[in-house]
């Protein structure tokens, strides 16, 4: 059975109550994906997101055991991650450079970092269908991805984490006001990614809403701008970043779920997860997670960066 994770105040993280600082206009200028724009690397704003990266510790040699994945990844020299290169604020890539920046893309090159020395990534493209089979079959090492931990979930792969908390919330048409709350939802037209917790989120809190399943983001997203689509549930954090580059669309409401966040690694090699909630402890401990989120979601949002959830606090963590 599928369990429903309701938002209560009490575990509403800083990071949702998000108030763009973007907002009105034309779109904002995005962080760059060779680095931070120049008000990202502001003393203002604190360090800049490569000031972050180069920062980032490395494992002493005792932590990577012969014969481990983490060895493995080490004499390859490169960290293979399941994610992808179109969300902003997580993981978008540069068309020039092609370089990615963002939270995800951040986290993953410090892990890189940490078991090789180097912050060297291969991004291989995921989505919410082959993310557990992937990772099953080793084509990748972990997954970056926005990947919200649930018991079904934690049967095929493992999760280190959570590292962050989101929630489900709803984008619009900018200027649409027949869309307030989930309620709402009830009698229109609502897409939701295939295989996400959203699309049974809104049967759950909407159940005479009609639901609408794509397999990715920038579908559901031209579902709404040509109105195929009156509004798209997703993760709040993720919607963000739709807004962030995009004006004609809004986020509206506040969150009604709470998803935490995993790093997605294989269950057959479950020395990695203790190793990346190790590696997690020590990147939180020391304020380059915080760091991080400055950089990154803390360019469009307002606020001190949020503490983040509890390491194993997530049922299936």
């Amino acid at each position: 059975m599928r369990t429903r994770r309701l938002l209560t105040a009490a575990c509403v993280p800083a990071a949702l109550a998000l108030t763009l600082t973007a907002c009105g206009g034309g779109p904002a200028a995005l962080p760059s994906a060779s680095g931070p724009s120049s008000a990202e690397g502001s003393p203002a704003s604190g360090d800049s997101y490569q000031q972050v990266l180069d920062a980032a510790p490395v494992a002493a040699a005792s932590r990577i055991p012969s014969g481990s994945l983490m060895a493995t990844i080490k004499k390859r020299g490169t960290l293979v991650v399941g994610g992808t290169d179109t969300a902003a604020l997580f993981s978008l890539k540069d068309p020039v450079t092609g370089k990615l920046t963002g939270f995800d893309a951040g986290l993953a090159a410090m892990l890189a970092k940490y078991i090789t020395g180097s912050t060297k990534t291969k991004l291989v493209q995921v989505d919410v269908a082959t993310r557990e089979q992937l990772l099953r079959n080793g084509t990748v090492d972990t997954v970056f991805a926005t990947y919200s931990i649930t018991p079904e979930r934690a049967k095929k792969v493992d999760f280190a984490g959570p590292y962050y908390s989101s929630g489900n919330a709803i984008l619009t048409k900018k200027g649409d006001t027949a869309i307030t709350s989930v309620r709402d939802l009830n009698g229109k037209n609502v897409c939701a990614q295939s295989g996400s917790t959203a699309a049974g989120n809104i049967k759950d809190f909407a159940p005479k809403a009609n639901v609408l399943l794509f397999d990715g983001n920038s579908q559901c997203v031209q579902a709404v701008q040509q109105g195929r689509a009156d509004a798209y549930v997703n993760d709040q954090a993720l919607l963000v970043g739709v807004q962030y580059r995009d004006s004609s669309v809004q986020v509206v409401g506040k969150p009604f779920t709470t998803d935490p966040y995993g790093i997605g690694v294989p269950k057959q090699d479950p020395e990695m997860k203790e190793f990346v909630d190790a590696w997690l402890k020590t990147i939180e401990t020391d304020g380059l997670w915080a760091k991080l989120w400055k950089a990154t979601l803390g360019t469009a949002v307002t606020g001190a960066a949020p503490k983040p959830p509890v390491i194993g606090s997530a049922e299936g963590s």
